[in-house]
Parts: C-alpha cells; structure tokens; sequence
C-alpha cells in the first residue's frame, strides 16, 4: 500500500473528519481501560487523526500525549483543536521516525490501513519502555469495519484481520492479555516483554 496515497486520501477528509465520524464515548473508554490509560501515562497515538482520542487521555490526566499521523491535514486539525502543553503532534511515518519512550501506546480505527502488521508492532514496541503497552483497537466490530472500509477506503485498506490472529503477531514482543473482537470493539493489549 502507499503511504503518499494513504496521507493524500486523509488529507482530503480532514476538513469534515469530526462532523463526519462518530464515536462512542462508551466503548472509547473501555477501550482505554484495556490499554491502561491513566494518570502516570506518556501515550504514543498513532494514526492520531485530529485528536479523537485527545479528551480521553486529558480527562484521565495523562502526563504527555505524541500524536503521529502520516496526513498533515489531520494533523492541522488536531493543532487547530488543542492547546495544551502535554500535547505534541507530529506529521509523518511512525515507522520510519526516532521517538523517545513512551509507557503506552494506542493505534485506534487505524490497522487496516498498515500495510505490514508485523513490521509496524515491532517498530512500536522499539518505542515502548519495558513492561509498557501496545493496544490496538476500534470502536467497531471487525465485520462493521470492513464493509464501511469497502465502501469507501478500499484503495487504502486491507481489511482487518480477526483479532486473535493479530494476537499472534504481538506475541514475539508483547504479553497479550486482552483478545476481544465483538461487535461492538476490537481490541487486542498487550505488555512489552522484559528480554
């Protein structure tokens, strides 16, 4: 998949991202108890979008939050919305970037748009502290982000894997102790291995 293509494909929904997605305040903090978001947190979000997931962190007082999208007009949004120190937003390539340690990291309503699964969680993990954790996850079920990827996204979608084979692939770096693919939320959590 290109990642030009991808960037270029959000950079056009930016503009209308938040009037056009709706989220789940619910399941958004479910999915953010598994990934153990709380007051001590320094949280990588990746494929942060305009920030969706910003008021969840700040309203469990997160320390810092780095935000990384490949689509500079996402990542112009996210600016134009938040005005906090602990907040820092980054244009670019994950995968290809020199971070400094975070204790957790979230990729949220994004995997389908990686065109390597393995590749990207091991350079996450590289950007984890030891015993830090990765939850990848969407405020949808599987089926329900495949066919809205279908109808719209599938020059820059894969589609989503069931979950517990995502959990195959965290398993040479990560502890996996959260497997849930329903219809509501797909999660899967896990804690870096201490080698």
């Amino acid at each position: 998949m290109n990642k030009a293509k991808v960037a270029a494909f959000f950079d056009k929904l930016a503009p209308n991202w938040d009037s056009d997605c709706k989220n789940c305040d619910r399941r958004i903090r479910r999915i953010l108890d598994y990934a153990g978001i709380e007051s001590s947190s320094t949280v990588l979000d990746v494929a942060c979008g305009t920030g969706v997931l910003f008021p969840f962190y700040l309203e469990r007082n997160v320390r810092k939050i780095m935000g990384v999208d490949l689509s500079a007009g996402m990542i112009d949004r996210a600016r134009a919305k938040f005005d906090d120190p602990r907040i820092e937003l980054i244009t670019g390539d994950v995968e290809q970037l020199t971070l400094p340690p975070f204790n957790r990291c979230v990729v949220y309503n994004a995997l389908p748009h990686f065109e390597d699964p393995l590749r990207l969680i091991e350079s996450l993990s590289g950007n984890l502290e030891p015993g830090g954790r990765l939850t990848i996850a969407h405020g949808d079920g599987r089926d329900k982000i495949d066919e809205r990827h279908r109808h719209g996204a599938s020059e820059v979608s894969l589609g989503l894997m069931p979950a517990d084979e995502l959990a195959l692939i965290f398993a040479p770096f990560f502890d996996v102790d959260t497997v849930v693919d329903s219809d509501e939320i797909y999660v899967v959590s896990g804690t870096k291995k201490i080698l």
